[in-house]
């Protein structure tokens, strides 16, 4: 990863240091003298605001947790009492609160750039990969954080998302068991959720490390999805792009801020601040927006949903079929490099692919739509013909548009279009 000389650094201090540990030669060669693609736009900039969020998730739980107490009776009464008494709580909390919509957005928008610019493939799928292990950890972790307010959709959100495990044959019944710690949704769970919510973040961050540094072996991808054919096509990391990256972040900030002062509880639920009670059950059981998609691919398996059909003639119910279409929509998405068979990378030359592409985001932003309403009436058929496109897509579109599609021809270099201009 390391190459070129080793640079000169003036003070005595680092220079001494480097020598026996050459962490600031990585730095320097890593994050300032690493060359990058000179034609990257502003997407390239949601890693950074992703780790950045990372950071303060973690470090504002880490605050949070200090104030917390994970037991039934008290987890509601305690996070009441960061909100009023301790010192600059309530700040803490919304931004933690917030931070995890926050984290969600950016994380979303640095996949529909790899998707549509083509990231995902050679040499980048390990990188996509752990992008998706990434996301999965993500929803744990935030999963796991929803439950600790106690609320009234925590405690239901809990109990119907755990219990989605008992439609596994076998082994679904015992792994709700080790969930719940019991036999319902109680104080053992609470403190198992406490415990992986702390602890799943520092994995994810050592999987962000792996992730950057697959990024760092493979070479960054760029709008036109070729790969740099000299210096004249890179740039240095820094200044250009730390300049580029620190503009967006503080736009993203001032995003983030307005949520946190203005508008705190606008991404939440009213029912979670209502105490848990299990003997009353909420009209209409959510979970947070960023897991809505996924929501309506799981209640989209319904025994007059054609996708289901199949699986009902070896014996699969429709419980475990939304289940498996549920996890298997993730799949599907860490399996792209394979699926698309177009050698083209970047949607900006596929006249076709690419409007498919741009219609499967709004596909899922309807199946966010439908997650959120109730499960009946027309929202139902609507999400089983948005979730039929989904699979649709990825299963059957992606492969055949790559072999019948007549991609534009690509420019000999990532500078040639510039210079042609002039």
């Amino acid at each position: 990863m390391m190459s070129g000389p080793a640079p000169e650094f003036k003070n005595p201090v680092v220079r001494w240091i480097d020598v026996r540990l050459p962490v600031f030669s990585y730095l320097h060669h890593e994050y300032r003298a690493f060359p990058v693609p000179k034609n990257l736009n502003y997407f390239w900039s949601f890693g950074g605001m992703a780790t950045m969020c990372l950071i303060v998730m973690i470090v504002t739980g880490i605050v949070l947790s200090m104030q917390y107490t994970p037991h039934v009776d008290y987890a509601f009464d305690s996070v009441e009492r960061i909100m009023r008494d301790v010192n600059y709580g309530w700040l803490l909390r919304y931004i933690h609160m917030n931070g995890a919509s926050m984290f969600f957005i950016v994380v979303y928008i640095h996949i529909f750039r790899g998707l549509y610019y083509g990231s995902y493939k050679a040499p980048r799928e390990i990188l996509w990969i752990l992008g998706v292990v990434i996301l999965l950890l993500m929803m744990g972790t935030a999963f796991m954080g929803y439950v600790l307010p106690w609320g009234q959709m925590s405690f239901w959100g809990a109990t119907v998302i755990t219990n989605l495990f008992s439609a596994l044959p076998i082994v679904g019944d015992p792994i709700v068991t080790l969930l719940w710690g019991g036999f319902s949704v109680d104080n053992p769970t609470l403190n198992r959720f406490f415990s992986l919510h702390y602890l799943l973040p520092f994995v994810i961050f050592g999987v962000v490390i792996l992730h950057i540094i697959a990024m760092h072996i493979a070479g960054s991808n760029n709008p036109k999805g070729i790969d740099p054919k000299g210096p004249q096509d890179t740039v240095m990391f820094y200044p250009y792009m730390t300049a580029k990256d620190t503009i967006a972040l503080v736009a993203f900030i001032l995003f983030w801020a307005f949520f946190v002062f203005y508008a705190p509880n606008y991404m939440g639920h009213p029912d979670n601040y209502i105490p848990a009670e299990p003997l009353v059950t909420p009209a209409h059981i959510v979970p947070e927006w960023y897991f809505l998609p996924y929501y309506a691919i799981l209640r989209a398996f319904t025994p007059d949903f054609p996708l289901y059909w199949p699986m009902a003639w070896i014996g699969i119910d429709a419980k475990l079929a939304g289940v498996l279409g549920m996890f298997g929509s993730l799949i599907l998405v860490a399996l792209l490099p394979w699926l698309d068979t177009s050698k083209v990378k970047s949607c900006k030359y596929r006249p076709v692919y690419k409007w498919f592409m741009l219609l499967f985001v709004a596909d899922v932003i309807v199946l966010g739509y439908c997650g959120g309403k109730p499960a009946e009436g027309w929202y139902v058929a609507l999400s089983q013909v948005a979730t039929f496109w989904y699979f649709f897509h990825l299963l059957v579109l992606t492969p055949v548009i790559g072999w019948f599609e007549r991609p534009k021809p690509l420019p000999a270099s990532i500078s040639e279009p510039v210079m042609a201009a002039k």
